[in-house]
């Protein structure tokens, strides 16, 4: 009689150490992509951070060089002037280029930024289901 009723609580006992073994194996694959996935938020954002920083550095390096003018013969002034001018032009289609990046970069920033926001609140969302799961 008492093996009997032995095998049922074991058959069930293995039952739930199988089902729990799973559920840790999804969670902890889960895990794994969540973390996956905001390293690779945080690593976009650090590469943004660094474009910004290099975008800053060409700027400041491009007012250097075009501040700093010496007195020349008018020959070479004239040289000089022309050279100004084309550049003047490449500079505004520099500066368009580099307004276009910057906006395109702030709405990479503001995506990152929502797709975080929505997890915490997906995140939020379940613990309060869960909490209101155990208050019933």
């Amino acid at each position: 009689m008492m093996a009997e009723e032995l095998i049922p609580q074991q058959v069930f006992i293995l039952l739930v150490i199988i089902i729990s073994a799973i559920a840790i194996m999804i969670v902890v694959g889960h895990w794994k992509n969540v973390r996956k996935s905001s390293n690779a938020i945080e690593l976009i954002e650090k590469e943004i951070e660094l474009k910004k920083i290099n975008m800053v550095e060409k700027d400041i390096e491009t007012k250097r060089l075009m501040e700093n003018r010496l007195s020349l013969p008018k020959e070479q002034e004239g040289k000089l002037l022309n050279i100004r001018n084309s550049t003047t032009d490449i500079l505004g289609d520099v500066g368009y280029l580099h307004n276009e990046v910057n906006e395109r970069l702030a709405r990479l920033e503001a995506q990152a930024e929502q797709k975080k926001l929505e997890k915490i609140l997906k995140d939020i969302e379940r613990k309060e289901k869960e909490l209101l799961k155990h208050k019933i």
